[in-house]
């Protein structure tokens, strides 16, 4: 006779761990509930609740952090957000995927990212992509927040890899209905992000509609100057994508996109940054970091590729592009395609190149683009009422990088869904 099931411990007490509080790490206990998936006050949990630990775990000494969040992820596990599936069912089994595969590497939210596309591709996939909200259940893994519709209202000089046959030129809101579709440019639907050159056609003066209606607007694949980029932020653009990459390259006697980084703090923006050792010199990512450092947002721009094995791939537009590492580059070309990095990757390299403590490399992937999404208290820390969506960091001194930090265990909700030890994810 098979035994029962053993049943999700209701409260768990975390001790002997270090926790990511602001700018350090802390040596403190943390109580969660997987009732309510939240962190609990402990003192009032056991004070005034009177409620007791069903599981205490010591952690030896380990990192505790809140889930990473990944603000730009085109895909993952083989599975392409910008590719329809023949089935609604197929494609939302495919996300599905991607949300268990995404979790194992500390990830626990993120921002789902399509390419520039279609009308047709947007209306159909957007509706699967919106936020997960009060349906996600521990075990599917990271939820979305939302998705992130990078293009096609972008520069056609600074498209990257995006097919320059479905780029647009936006002259009133309408056209950015007639592209997105307007159930999906609602408040609270399923677009949260919108990345677009604010120089081409009319799009400068449809910032403020798309802000209004609770959507961030991001500068990216853009040539507009100092001046255009000022004039975005006054319209209400609060994002620039991917810093450097797919825009006007600094110049001295015009510092293009990435002068917004010496503006005031109140015209600052934040600012997406790829640290996979690919896009970007470590020096230019030192270099903004010291320019805004409560601005920067770690993000992969992970491809469909990351976890497949070295080769050459088909990609969305009948282009294929070569998969070296965590390189990827456009067939024939030196045009780089996407990462096939990892987040936790990318806070390890933005630790060392960046001199920053270990608690703001994490906060770079988890706290700031939190504060970005404006979900601050919800996710991307350890207060009280948030989400208790954890990971477990253990730190290894590898030979050829120094100390690095790896990803032990992932908890979604209160609930314990990877454990490294086990290899394998924990059913719940």
């Amino acid at each position: 006779m098979p035994g029962k099931a053993t049943p999700t411990p209701r409260i768990t007490k975390f001790t002997n761990c270090r926790l990511v509080r602001g700018s350090s790490l802390v040596e403190q206990d943390l109580w969660i509930d997987s009732l309510t998936g939240k962190i609990l006050k402990d003192q009032e949990a056991f004070y005034e609740l009177h409620l007791s630990p069903d599981e205490i775990i010591d952690l030896g000494g380990r990192i505790l952090a809140p889930g990473l969040i990944d603000v730009q992820l085109n895909g993952a596990q083989g599975f392409d957000f910008s590719v329809p599936c023949d089935t609604k069912e197929e494609y939302d089994e495919g996300l599905r995927m991607v949300n268990r595969g995404l979790a194992r590497t500390g990830v626990t939210s993120y921002l789902p990212t399509l390419v520039s596309s279609t009308a047709e591709v947007y209306h159909k996939v957007l509706p699967s992509l919106g936020p997960t909200g009060a349906t996600h259940q521990p075990q599917d893994g990271a939820e979305s927040l939302g998705a992130h519709a990078e293009g096609p209202f972008i520069s056609p000089g600074r498209n990257g890899v995006h097919k320059s046959e479905v780029l647009r030129a936006a002259q009133t809101f309408e056209d950015l209905i007639t592209c997105y579709g307007k159930d999906n440019l609602s408040a609270g639907s399923p677009i949260k992000m919108i990345t677009a050159a604010p120089e081409v056609g009319n799009m400068m003066a449809q910032i403020p509609e798309i802000a209004k209606r609770d959507i961030i607007y991001s500068i990216g694949h853009s040539d507009a100057t100092y001046e255009q980029a000022i004039s975005a932020t006054h319209q209400g653009a609060r994002m620039i994508t991917h810093l450097f990459n797919a825009m006007r390259p600094f110049y001295h006697r015009n510092p293009g996109i990435f002068g917004l980084l010496g503006q005031s703090e109140r015209r600052r923006p934040f600012y997406g940054v790829i640290a996979d050792g690919i896009h970007l010199h470590p020096t230019s990512i030192k270099i903004a970091y010291n320019a805004h450092p409560e601005g920067l947002v770690l993000v992969t721009d992970a491809m469909r590729l990351c976890g497949l094995p070295d080769g050459t791939y088909e990609w969305t537009n009948g282009e294929r592009i070569v998969k070296t590492g965590a390189r990827l580059t456009l067939e024939g070309s030196d045009k780089i395609a996407g990462s096939s990095a990892t987040l936790i990757e990318c806070v390890n390299n933005f630790r060392r190149w960046s001199n920053s403590s270990t608690a703001q490399a994490i906060n770079a992937a988890s706290a700031v683009p939190a504060r970005l999404l404006g979900l601050q208290g919800v996710k991307g820390c350890l207060d009280a009422g948030a989400d208790a969506d954890l990971i477990i960091l253990s730190e290894v001194d590898e030979p050829d990088s120094g100390p690095t930090l790896a990803v032990d265990q992932v908890w979604k909700l209160g609930a314990k869904i990877f454990d490294k030890e086990k290899e394998k994810a924990v059913a719940v």
